[in-house]
């Protein structure tokens, strides 16, 4: 289903977090969705909400409309139904989960920022100050829905067949996809385990154990609206964060400032992806957003250097002689590409214009993905009526080599990886939890023949896309070794007020589940941050009682190493549980987690510090 922006993380209700640091193609219906191993009976309101227990969660931000340095002038569909309490929606029990889904998290690798993009679970909570870590216990809760508890419990029933794995079934309008072999319809699991042991290089500590390395003060808003300060990286000395109309670059130990980039007004995109020789690229406002003119348009593209902490170049596009705002903003190769409803542009690092919109073209490239490939979203056609042309191409020159032609009336698609090319959708606005992801597509680079179709039912699947003007924004998810790595939703753990889920694998080539599944462990939820070599890097956010874990999950195995736990202190915690792989930023390297938020707004009076960043390592 179509999207909004995503609104801003509201400010904790709490105190702050330690003092400011002063140191410087298929148009059918999807095919029916296979389901998680229901191994045991479930029990009440098991995958619905509940009435809430002791201790209840907090709840959940209200979607404000965009705000202060919010770019205007996107699209502005229906509203998707709010989130359930928890992390993620309430889902299945563990098992072989039997629909196949095919996404990678555009595959960001080291140096390369996961971002979450709406609020959901993750919200800010209440801080305090840090103290020394002597961890209490805090709270969870479930919520029952009477009504439902006695449906739940009868359709589950009902669908315990199989050996445990639950198969729907569903209208397919006598249509087939006769492209390649669809993964939906079919269920089961793939025999062996696939994958790889080949490693990466983040190797297992002796202990673990990490504790706050710093933090970073959120930046002053000067009135009663919202600002993006997205965009995030690693680089072999500095975490770097964007903040309001500027870009830092912080000691990654000690989180005193290196150097700043001033901009004249506040970033609107960032790449996710960087250079082998640490360069990136932005998108942001001439000016600052006043109260009379809340935005300027994101018409600024900048070249920036992470290493040196420079500016290199600012260009814009002109069409018709107003410039270009443009919607999103990658790097592949050389080529620094942006995307937009008026078309899509290029330039080569040197600042040299590879390519412009055309204003007599009758399709345009909405947006981009890059990292080892270039793949455009090309739109054509009109509003309910649109096809998208998936098109790979070179860098260098735009030229198409090759094209995937979807079915008429898919609105948007987001590519969540080009190397394996892979693309999600939301096919007839089918999802229904505004996740837009209904179905993956991947899709041969050299030819652009579908390899497969994968449904991802959005009541059995956490991953997001955001796909209306962000093209490559997908969260929870990874690929590598030609697989999909995909968090189940939440469902009842064991434990009395405990929530848990999976990562499964799916085969890229066949759509199938090759049956590796990882478990986050009672209490904890899990989520795939990026790839490592062979492995996967996953967050598990904490219970009531721990910290939360960066874990290394083997390829080939599924064997899981963890290679950073933070503090269990409800201070702590409190903090870390404010942002949320879902809708903050994530980064993992070398054995250092650093978490962050996408939106700065004024806190409300009577608050004490709310945290823009909070970094951790290792003891």
């Amino acid at each position: 289903m179509t999207q909004p922006p995503p609104p801003p993380q509201q400010p904790p209700q709490g105190g702050g977090f330690g003092p400011p640091q002063d140191q410087p193609q298929t148009p059918q219906t999807p095919p029916p969705a296979g389901g998680p191993n229901l191994g045991k009976a479930p029990e009440p309101g098991y995958g619905y909400p509940q009435a809430p227990q002791t201790p209840p969660p907090a709840a959940p931000p209200q979607q404000p409309q965009p705000g202060y340095g919010y770019p205007q002038g996107a699209p502005q569909p229906a509203q998707p139904p709010q989130a359930p309490p928890g992390y993620g929606y309430p889902g299945q029990q563990p098992g072989p989960y039997g629909q196949p889904p095919t996404v990678p998290y555009g595959q960001p690798g080291y140096g390369q920022p996961g971002y979450g993009q709406q609020p959901g679970y993750g919200y800010p909570q209440a801080t305090v100050p840090l103290q020394p870590q002597s961890g209490q216990p805090g709270g969870g809760g479930k919520f029952n829905a009477q009504v439902a508890i006695i449906v739940a419990a009868v359709v589950a029933i009902a669908l315990i067949i199989g050996g445990g794995v639950w198969y729907s079934s569903s209208k397919d309008d006598g249509k087939k996809d006769d492209t390649a072999s669809s993964g939906g319809g079919t269920g089961g699991t793939t025999e062996g385990k696939g994958g790889t042991s080949s490693g990466g290089r983040e190797k297992a500590p002796d202990d673990p154990a990490a504790k706050v390395l710093f933090q970073v003060p959120m930046p002053e808003v000067k009135n009663d609206s919202t600002v993006v300060v997205s965009g995030s990286w690693l680089t072999g000395k500095a975490y770097v964060k964007s903040g309001i109309a500027e870009l830092v670059g912080y000691d990654r130990t000690e989180g005193g400032k290196l150097w700043s980039i001033p901009l004249d007004g506040p970033v609107c995109q960032a790449s996710r992806h960087v250079t082998d020789d640490g360069l990136t690229a932005i998108l942001y406002q001439p000016a600052m957003p006043t109260k009379a003119d809340p935005s300027h348009g994101c018409s600024q593209i900048a070249l920036i250097d992470l290493d040196a902490g420079k500016k290199l170049w600012t260009k814009t596009v002109e069409v018709g002689g107003d410039p270009v705002t443009f919607d999103n903003v990658t790097i592949s190769g050389k080529t620094i590409a942006v995307g937009s409803t008026s078309g899509g542009a290029a330039y080569d690092v040197s600042g040299k214009l590879l390519w412009s919109p055309k204003p007599s073209d009758s399709c345009y490239d909405a947006g981009y993905g890059g990292g080892e490939k270039l793949v455009a979203v090309r739109k054509c056609g009109s509003y309910e009526q649109r096809q998208l042309h998936i098109q790979t191409i070179d860098p260098k020159s735009g030229k198409v080599i090759s094209e995937y032609k979807m079915a008429e009336g898919i609105e948007y698609a987001s590519v969540v990886s080009t190397n394996p090319l892979v693309v999600a959708a939301d096919v007839g606005d089918s999802a229904g939890d505004g996740s837009g992801i209904s179905d993956f597509f991947s899709i041969d680079n050299k030819t652009g023949k579908l390899r497969t179709r994968i449904s991802a039912p959005g009541e059995q699947f956490a991953a997001r896309c955001e796909g209306i003007t962000r093209i490559e924004y997908c969260n929870q998810l990874a690929v590598g070794n030609d697989r999909l790595y995909l968090p189940t939703e939440e469902h009842d753990g064991t434990g009395k007020y405990s929530q848990t889920n999976e990562i499964v694998a799916f085969d890229l080539a066949t759509g199938k589940q090759t049956g590796q599944r990882a478990d986050a462990g009672d209490g904890y939820t899990i989520s795939p941050l990026r790839m490592d070599g062979g492995n996967v890097i996953a967050y598990k956010r904490p219970p009531y009682d721990k910290g939360g874990q960066i874990v290394s999950i083997d390829g080939g195995s599924f064997k899981q190493t963890t290679l950073l736990e933070n503090p269990a202190t409800d201070q702590v915690r409190d903090v870390e549980t404010s942002m949320s792989p879902d809708y903050s930023e994530f980064l993992f390297g070398d054995g250092q987690l650093y978490m962050s938020k996408v939106y700065a707004s004024k806190r409300s009076a009577g608050l004490d510090k709310e945290y823009l960043a909070v970094g951790f390592g290792r003891s």
